[in-house]
């Protein structure tokens, strides 16, 4: 058991640290929360009201303790998977994420699956035909990575296929109103309608999706290409390379080969992607008109609803660690000399 163990602690270490990352953010957050100017209980109880009230709610609320004891009965609450109620809508915060953050998430999946396609398929053309037209028009794409902010493009795209070629469904849901809103199956609402059988819903909702996840690709797909370029053109003159070549491996197993060496780097990247992704489809979907849970982080911070707005930093922040530690394991998958102590053992 203990030579298993340290057989696989390349990926048992990674795992145990993320609980302790996740309390780590937990404790910073509620003290950068509770530094917001706003005061829930006045804002509830409106202009007029008494002393005597003020502080029954307050005491309602968990206000009324020192800020320690505050922090140790909100671990306790997290200890038990319970991120609290909100304030203002009196629900809790967990079933409104399990609400609104799915159709969030869907949309960042969707762009970062987009943006590996191009990815792909653009450092592809770029590296084995650098000098014809396209080559350099993605050589020039790569280089202006990032130059392009998600919401620029997507007013520009909805006053283009919108409102002047109108081309584009109006920016006022993920479905038309004469579409029925498929069964909450698993609550992604393209994979619900895909699962029920839906197909006018799964087409509508396409339509829907296709400007956001054009938007979310195009910008974001350029670090990828300009990472895989790289990686590629360094792969490609190695030693590894030249010997394969040698040794007369088909095309297929030198590229493979190739794009093995040159993935790590662009995988990270990947994972950093999934969150500005996650932040770039909340902006969207304000854009777009979908609800999703960046009209929820909104209304919280507008609210002072803090309990809300610390669930939702909290899952996000969950999500987003969940993904780096994919990446990480990928990577060190992909090429073992990454694992920890192989090159001592080596």
């Amino acid at each position: 058991m203990i030579t298993w163990a340290r057989a696989q602690r390349w990926w048992l270490g990674r795992l145990a640290v993320l609980p302790v990352h996740l309390l780590v953010f937990a404790i910073i957050t509620f003290c950068l929360v509770r530094l917001m100017p706003a005061d829930p209980a006045r804002s509830m109880l409106g202009q007029n009201f008494t002393p005597e009230a003020y502080d029954k709610l307050k005491h309602q609320l968990g206000l009324d303790g020192s800020l320690f004891h505050q922090l140790i009965s909100y671990l306790g609450q997290l200890a038990h998977f319970d991120l609290g109620r909100s304030l203002f809508t009196q629900r809790t915060v967990i079933s409104e994420l399990s609400t609104r953050l799915p159709s969030t998430v869907e949309i960042a999946v969707l762009g970062l699956t987009t943006s590996i396609v191009l990815a792909l398929i653009g450092s592809y053309v770029a590296t084995m035909h650098p000098a014809s037209l396209i080559g350099r028009s993605l050589r020039g794409y790569a280089a202006a990575a990032g130059a392009i902010p998600e919401y620029v493009l997507a007013v520009a795209c909805i006053f283009v296929f919108y409102s002047v070629l109108q081309i584009a469904p109006a920016p006022m849901g993920r479905l038309d109103a004469a579409v029925a809103t498929p069964d909450p199956i698993t609550r992604f609402p393209l994979l619900d309608a895909l699962l029920g059988g839906r197909l006018d819903a799964v087409s509508n909702e396409l339509a829907h999706l296709a400007l956001p996840v054009f938007v979310l690709a195009v910008s974001e797909a350029a670090v990828l290409v300009k990472l895989l370029v790289g990686g590629l053109e360094e792969a490609m003159s190695a030693a590894p390379t030249r010997f394969r070549i040698a040794t007369g491996a088909s095309r297929r197993m030198v590229l493979a080969s190739v794009y093995r060496r040159a993935a790590p780097a662009a995988i990270t990247m990947c994972g950093i992607l999934f969150g500005y992704l996650l932040g770039g489809a909340v902006i969207l979907e304000t854009l777009f008109g979908f609800n999703g849970v960046g009209a929820y982080a909104v209304d919280a911070v507008s609210s002072g609803d803090f309990v809300a707005l610390q669930g939702f930093l909290l899952v996000v922040a969950f999500l987003s660690m969940l993904v780096f530690l994919v990446t990480d394991l990928l990577n060190m998958v992909i090429d073992p000399r990454r694992r920890p102590g192989t090159a001592g053992e080596s």
